[in-house]
C-alpha cells in the first residue's frame, strides 16, 4: 500500500518551509515496509522451486500448499505469496485486524478467506477464526506445505486460549497488562502461556507437515519468539515467569481466578509447559524475517539525506516510558546540534523501536502520542525544531491517529489554547492535546506493522 507523502501532513508541517520534505522522509519509511514488497524480496518462484535466502523448497515434494496467517500485514503478505505461487495453492486462511482488508487493492483469491477481527482486545471473532484455523491445519502429513504468515497484531487475532480459561478471562488480563506499562516482551510471556496456538502450539498442529513462516518484525531486537507470542518459535519462558511479571507489575490481584489457576498448576507441573527450543517438531520449521524497524528507518535515513538533511540514526531500540523518551529524545536532539562537535541545519535524527505507557488517567492517545506531548516542553523556544513520531501500522493506541508532531512553538500554541501539556501527560490525554493544534498525525491503516519511528528535525 503506497503512502501518499501529502497524507502525513498536520498543521504544524504545512506551516514549516521544509515541512513537504520532512513529509517526504517519513512517507518513505512507511513505503519501505510495504509487507508485499518485504514478501517479494525474500521470496522467489523459479519453475517448482521455491527459493529464499535460508533455503530452496523443492514444491514438486508437495501434494497440497495452504497459505495460513495473522496480523495486521497479512492481506499483502499473502498477496504478494499467491501472485508468486499461482495455482500451486490448495487453500488459505487469514486473519487480520478490522479496517486492514482493502479488497479494492487486494482482490481476494478464491482460495484465500479473509477474516477481520479484534486487536489489541480479542472477541468472539478471533476465537471462531483461530478455530477454524485449526480445523483447517488438523489433518496435515509430511507432503504438505504451510506457508505461514505472521506480523504484528497477531497475539491478539491468533487466540485459542486453553481448557478452562474463557475469553472475557483473557481480556481482562490483556486489558491490565497493556495498560501496566510493560513491554511487549514482557505480556507475551504471559499470553503464550494462556494460549494453544502461541509459544510454539501452532507448530504442534501444523507437525508433520514443512512450515515456512514469512514474519514482518514489530519487536524491538526482532526476538522470533515474541512477535504475535510466537506461534511457530520455541518458547524460552515458563510459568514462573508468567507469574513474576504479574506480580511485578502488581496486576496479580486482578487477575481472573481461572488464570491464576492456570498458571500456578502450570508452575506445578500439572498443566504441559509451551514448546520449548529445540523440540523436534520444530525440526521441519524455517522462520524467516521479512521486514522490520531497521529497513524502514534506513530508507528513511536515505530520504532525508537526498533531501539535503544531515542525518543520523540513533537507535532502533527505543523502549522505555514514553513520555520519558520524549524528553531524552528532545534533549539528544538539542545536544547534538549544539555540541562542538555538532551535526549542521538542516539536520534529521532518527530512533525506532517501541516504547511503553503506564494508564493512571482517564485519557486518550497512545504511545507515539504521548512521547511526543513528553517533548512538548523541551522542545520550546526560537530554534525552529519539530518532533514527529508514529506507529508505522497507522494506529496508535485505540484511536484514529498514527501519532502526532510537535514543535518549538507547540507549547506556547498550545498556553494560548488553554492546553497545558502536563495536565495532559497526568491525564494520558495526548489525544486532546494534539488535536485543537492540528497536529495529529492521521494516515489510516497502512496494512504493515514494524513497530514506531520517531523523527527530529532541526530546520
Amino acid at each position: 500500500m503506497t503512502i501518499r507523502y501529502e497524507g502525513i501532513a498536520t498543521q504544524s508541517l504545512r506551516r514549516s518551509p521544509r515541512g513537504e520534505d520532512i513529509c517526504k522522509v517519513i512517507s518513505a519509511s512507511l513505503n519501505a515496509a510495504d509487507a508485499g514488497n518485504a514478501v517479494k524480496r525474500h521470496i522467489l518462484r523459479d519453475a517448482e522451486w521455491l527459493i529464499t535466502n535460508r533455503q530452496n523448497v523443492d514444491l514438486t515434494k508437495f501434494k497440497r500448499v495452504f497459505v495460513v496467517g495473522a496480523g495486521k500485514a497479512s492481506v499483502p503478505m499473502a498477496h504478494a505469496i499467491y501472485a508468486i505461487l499461482g495455482d500451486r495453492i490448495t487453500s488459505g486462511l487469514i486473519i487480520t485486524k478490522d479496517g486492514y482488508l482493502d479488497s479494492v487493492k487486494y482482490p481476494t483469491d478464491t482460495r484465500l478467506i479473509v477474516i477481520e477481527a479484534s486487536h489489541p482486545i480479542p472477541d468472539q471473532r478471533n476465537l471462531d477464526a483461530a478455530a477454524l484455523l485449526v480445523i483447517m491445519t488438523s489433518d496435515l502429513h509430511r507432503d504438505d506445505l504451510v506457508i505461514f504468515l505472521l506480523s504484528g497484531g497477531g497475539s491478539s487475532l491468533l487466540t485459542n486460549p486453553l481448557p478452562g480459561i474463557s475469553m472475557q478471562d483473557l481480556q481482562t488480563t490483556t486489558t491490565l497488562l497493556l495498560r501496566s506499562g510493560a513491554s511487549i516482551s514482557v505480556i507475551n510471556t504471559v499470553r503464550k502461556h494462556l494460549d494453544a496456538l502461541k509459544g510454539g502450539g501452532f507448530a504442534k498442529i501444523l507437525y508433520p507437515a514443512t512450515v515456512l513462516s514469512l514474519i514482518l518484525s514489530d519487536v524491538v531486537g526482532d526476538n522470533l519468539d515474541v512477535i504475535a507470542s510466537g506461534p511457530t518459535v520455541g518458547d524460552p519462558t515458563t510459568f514462573d515467569d508468567a507469574w513474576a511479571i504479574l506480580e511485578k507489575y502488581q496486576i496479580l490481584d486482578h487477575i481472573p481466578p481461572p488464570i491464576l489457576s492456570y498458571i500456578s498448576a502450570g508452575i506445578t507441573g500439572s498443566n504441559p509447559e509451551t514448546v520449548k527450543p529445540g523440540d523436534p517438531i520444530l525440526s521441519e520449521v524455517s522462520n524467516i524475517i521479512v521486514g522490520n524497524n531497521f529497513d524502514a528507518a534506513m530508507c528513511a535515513a536515505d530520504t532525508a539525506k537526498q533531501l539535503g538533511f544531515h542525518t543520523r540514526l540513533l537507535t532502533t531500540s527505543l523502549q522505555g516510558e514514553a513520555f520519558q523518551m520524549g524528553k531524552i529524545l528532545s534533549a539528544e536532539a538539542k545536544a547534538l546540534l549544539f555540541s562542538p562537535t555538532n551535526m549542521s541545519r538542516p539536520a534529521c535524527l532518527i530512533a525506532g523501536g517501541e516504547t511503553t505507557v503506564t494508564i493512571k488517567g482517564p485519557g486518550m492517545g497512545g504511545r507515539n502520542q504521548e512521547l511526543a506531548l513528553g517533548a512538548v516542553r523541551n522542545l520550546s523556544g526560537t530554534e525552529p525544531w519539530i518532533l514527529a513520531s508514529l506507529a508505522t501500522d497507522g494506529g496508535d493506541g485505540p484511536t484514529d491517529a498514527a501519532g502526532a508532531v510537535a514543535t518549538h512553538d507547540t507549547y506556547s500554541r498550545g498556553l494560548a489554547l488553554g492546553l497545558d501539556p502536563h495536565d495532559y501527560l497526568l491525564r494520558n490525554d495526548s489525544y486532546h492535546y494534539f488535536d485543537p493544534l492540528g497536529d495529529l498525525i492521521k494516515t489510516g491503516p497502512t496494512l504493515t506493522n514494524v513497530n514506531d519511528l520517531v523523527f527530529m528535525f532541526g530546520v
